[in-house]
């Protein structure tokens, strides 16, 4: 695609409409995003692997000294916008047409529109998704299924935040000055560029979810990036609001921090538990007393967890902003009313626990779950959010925050893992980024999880509960079992029907290599159109 700008490559032709999203202007925008900021990212990113020697050489993460007068001072964060005042149930998704339509009708107080962990990033998701986020800003998004059903907006919507991708990815069918452009400015720059005016003009305003931060200066990039782009744009600075997924072990450390880097901007502070779990895993991937239990006994209910939990909710109500809970993934069982009511009473009861934790708002990944969600937080909250509620008992140390949780090791946990990693790994390879398996909507950060378990087990030679050690052969074995079994069971049609071969041989690697891949969406990139 030409640009006037030389520098700036346009490596794969858009699909269908995605010329339009693509303009000469947006491509300037983005070109003066990267150009601005990709130095500083790439400082950011080789902090992250200094960070890492440190942790594999035996340094614990602990509180910032050097920043201790930030945490102790008293300030606040910008005054709450009007339509993120009250933000009891979101939803999260990613940005396919049908879906988005659905969720922004679902209910919901606001729809986290996700160019991240919900989002198999081929360039025709990527594009066409910015193209359905800028039709759901102007409330044109409409669309027709192939048996004639109509979908388009009613009256009263959720409120939009998009979530793009993290630091650490690049977006390669678009190279500035040779270099693939950062995922984050690409997923950024094109929904700012798109919607920004538009929804200021309204009374809203850009909104987006941070994924993936591992400290405060990552959060003050991108502060610097919201300057820069509202300047650009001829917007007022604080018009754009950021709330920030507390999902990497690091990050706790620096709730505080990290909201007053953003405070001009802050929207809060979100608690993404999977992707949480899978940081405390890499992390400290080197600890053999790190080792951590089956993920199904990894729950929210162990004190690691609820320490972080609690300090999300003291930080952001002590600063005058909201903590957000996390994902309830469970989908509605049509075909067995039994099951179908042991999975919601799972669903309220931890809402529950949210809810008198402190947490202003939860989140479901699917329209059924809305209903649930906020009749206990209805029930719970009386106001708008429980910001007045400062949680003063909480003190949490880092001891705390790094207690491994003790639990068995089981050969169904085991073979478990292994079936959801290479399911959804085959799904995202065939462009799904949000994929059900056992009536749960999995997403990037279970199949991490799942697939850096296995390889912790093995490299610290963990044994089952039977007494059997975890081998590289046996893990093997069951990959290659399940790439033969579950073709069959997805069945033609099915999410990545025809990439389990594939899919087995990345999490083979994945899950025995000597050593330990940063993100399988990484690794997986190279796969994808």
């Amino acid at each position: 695609m030409p640009a006037s700008d030389p520098g700036i490559r346009v490596l794969t032709t858009p699909p269908s409409g995605g010329a339009e999203v693509l303009e000469p202007a947006a491509l300037q925008f983005l070109g003066a995003l990267a150009r601005r900021f990709e130095p500083e990212r790439q400082r950011r990113l080789a902090q992250r692997r200094e960070r890492q020697q440190e942790l594999d050489a035996g340094r614990l993460p602990d509180f910032l000294p050097e920043t201790k007068e930030i945490r102790d001072r008293d300030w606040t964060v910008a005054p709450i916008r009007p339509d993120l005042t009250d933000r009891r149930v979101e939803i999260t998704g990613p940005v396919e047409r049908k879906m988005m339509i659905n969720a922004l009708n679902s209910g919901a107080n606001v729809f986290m529109a996700d160019f991240e962990d919900a989002n198999a990033p081929t360039w025709e998701n990527n594009l066409t998704g910015q193209q359905n986020v800028r039709d759901a800003v102007t409330r044109t998004i409409a669309y027709t299924s192939p048996e004639g059903k109509r979908y388009a907006l009613e009256a009263k919507t959720a409120t939009l935040v998009v979530r793009p991708r993290g630091w650490h990815l690049v977006e390669k069918h678009l190279t500035v000055d040779g270099q693939p452009i950062s995922a984050s400015l690409f997923d950024f720059g094109l929904t700012f560029f798109h919607t920004a005016t538009r929804l200021a003009a309204s009374g809203s305003g850009p909104y987006f979810y941070l994924p993936k931060l591992e400290s405060h200066l990552e959060a003050r990039l991108w502060n610097d990036v919201f300057v820069f782009a509202q300047d650009a744009l001829g917007i007022p600075r604080g018009t754009i609001r950021a709330t920030v997924l507390i999902e990497t072990i690091l990050a706790a450390f620096e709730t505080d921090e990290i909201l007053w880097e953003l405070r001009d901007h802050s929207a809060g502070l979100n608690c993404g538990r999977w992707d949480y779990i899978f940081s405390y895993i890499k992390k400290l991937r080197r600890r053999p007393e790190c080792v951590l239990p089956d993920r199904a006994r990894v729950t929210m209910e162990q004190p690691f967890l609820r320490a972080y939990a609690d300090l999300v909710v003291h930080t952001c109500h002590r600063r005058g902003i909201h903590a957000l809970g996390g994902m309830a993934a469970q989908i509605p069982i049509k075909r067995d009313a039994a099951l179908n009511a042991q999975a919601l009473e799972k669903v309220r009861q931890d809402k529950l626990r949210e809810v008198r934790q402190g947490h202003d708002g939860t989140w479901v990944a699917h329209p059924g779950l809305v209903p649930i969600a906020r009749e206990v937080f209805d029930a719970h909250m009386s106001g708008p959010h429980q910001i007045g509620r400062r949680r003063e008992d909480v003190r949490v140390s880092a001891r705390d925050l790094l207690a491994t949780p003790a639990g068995d090791i089981t050969a169904e946990g085991l073979h478990t893992n292994l079936s959801i990693a290479l399911q959804y790994l085959a799904g995202w390879l065939g462009g799904m980024g949000c994929v059900p398996i056992n009536y749960l909507m999995e997403d990037a950060a279970t199949a991490e999880i799942s697939r850096a378990q296995v390889w912790q087990w093995l490299h610290h030679g963990a044994r089952m509960q039977d007494g059997r050690p975890i081998t590289a052969t046996m893990v093997q074995q069951i990959i290659a079992e399940l790439v033969q079994a579950l073709p069959e069971r997805v069945g033609p049609g099915g999410p990545g029907y025809d990439k389990f071969s594939m899919a087995g041989r990345i999490l083979a690697d994945l899950a025995t290599g000597a050593d330990f891949a940063e993100f399988l969406t990484t690794v997986a990139y190279e796969y994808l159109d």
